[in-house]
């Protein structure tokens, strides 16, 4: 008789703090060097490369106000998916939910500009977190009501709303003096101030919001009622009922706080850099969000630590680009071997991989 060997993936049991950042560190070691080889097989010298990725982003005071402004959304969708998130309600449509703030806000910025602009830029705020957070409760309200899966729910309203900007674009809201599609500028009462940011020059108020939402989510999820509720939802729903948790209530709740941080973003966005409503306000960053939520493991501060990281590495590549003529997609490439790797190690945190031997 001959024997062969199996693999099997099991869950770890407890693992301490200085395990989970020692594999955390072995495994962004591993994802340079994965880079590393990858650049080394297109002809390039990695440490060239990746101290131009730093320089690109980091060096110089302008360098730095771009990074930042990377960073506001990024770290702004991903404490928003970090609450539907720690209720186990996978929302999936923040993109959706950017697109959804972004349209209230420009409706005002279009077609209530007459007004002051520190009014005008707080009533722009909150219809985008009011259409942000209805957005988001309107998958919510069919879990609670039908039990629908919001995974494929929230991915598929980011599809309608997008083509519904674009819409807007090509038609009612087109601007009638430009050559080309697209929505007009908005005037200046409608445009974010700037603020000077420390070691980082003047950045449009969105990196104060950030940091006051960053405060908010961490003692609402750690100090509040709510913040327990939805958390006992997320670990054990049958408990929450069993305990007298208005679960539904909970529920329909944190999904327009989730969404409506999402919404605010979209505000965020066309009054900050873009200054007019685009079809790519959202960017992708409702899906770079999600990886960022769970690289962080749904803490606050980790969220603006790795949001920061992915901001260094999304600037830093397009000077790369710049630098080295290297195309566009070899940068997502290589951006994609780097992620794949932080995430593979968070996979062996919580699992491993054995083996064992059947007789054949």
């Amino acid at each position: 008789m001959s024997s062969r060997f199996h693999l099997y993936v099991s869950q770890r049991g407890e693992v301490s703090k200085a395990q989970e950042y020692t594999m955390r560190i072995l495994a962004l070691v591993a994802a340079l060097i994965a880079g590393g080889v990858f650049l080394l097989l297109l002809g390039f010298n990695p440490f060239e490369i990746y101290a131009t990725m730093l320089k690109g982003a980091l060096s110089t005071e302008g360098m730095r106000q771009e990074t930042v402004k990377l960073m506001i959304p990024l770290c702004l969708t991903s404490l928003g998916v970090t609450l539907a998130f720690k209720m186990r309600f996978w929302n999936i449509g923040a993109e959706g939910q950017i697109c959804a703030g972004a349209i209230a806000a420009s409706y005002f910025a279009y077609f209530h500009n007459h007004l002051p602009q520190g009014i005008l830029l707080s009533v722009m705020a909150v219809a985008a977190i009011i259409a942000g957070g209805l957005w988001g409760m309107l998958p919510a309200y069919f879990k609670t009501r039908f039990d629908t899966n919001e995974t494929l729910f929230t991915l598929m309203l980011n599809y309608i709303i997008g083509f519904f900007i674009t819409y807007l674009r090509e038609g009612p809201w087109r601007d009638p003096q430009g050559g080309f599609a697209a929505t007009p500028r908005f005037l200046k009462q409608a445009r974010l101030p700037l603020v000077n940011f420390p070691g980082v020059g003047n950045v449009h108020i969105g990196w104060i919001v950030m940091f006051v939402i960053l405060i908010w989510v961490f003692f609402y999820l750690r100090y509040t009622k709510q913040g327990y509720e939805l958390t006992v939802v997320g670990e054990n729903i049958n408990t929450a009922r069993y305990a007298g948790m208005p679960v539904k209530k909970i529920i329909m709740r944190t999904m327009f706080l989730s969404a409506g941080i999402c919404g605010l973003v979209g505000m965020l966005q066309v009054a900050g850099p873009d200054r007019q409503l685009t079809d790519a306000v959202a960017n992708g960053r409702g899906f770079t969000a999600v990886s960022i939520a769970w690289l962080s493991r749904l803490s606050p501060i980790g969220i603006a630590l790795v949001s920061f990281l992915f901001s260094v590495m999304e600037k830093g590549c397009s000077m790369m680009q710049t630098d080295f003529r290297i195309p566009a997609s070899m940068s997502e490439i290589l951006q994609g071997i780097i992620l794949f790797c932080v995430l593979g190690g968070e996979f062996f945190i919580n699992f491993r991989i054995g083996r064992t031997r059947k007789e054949a």
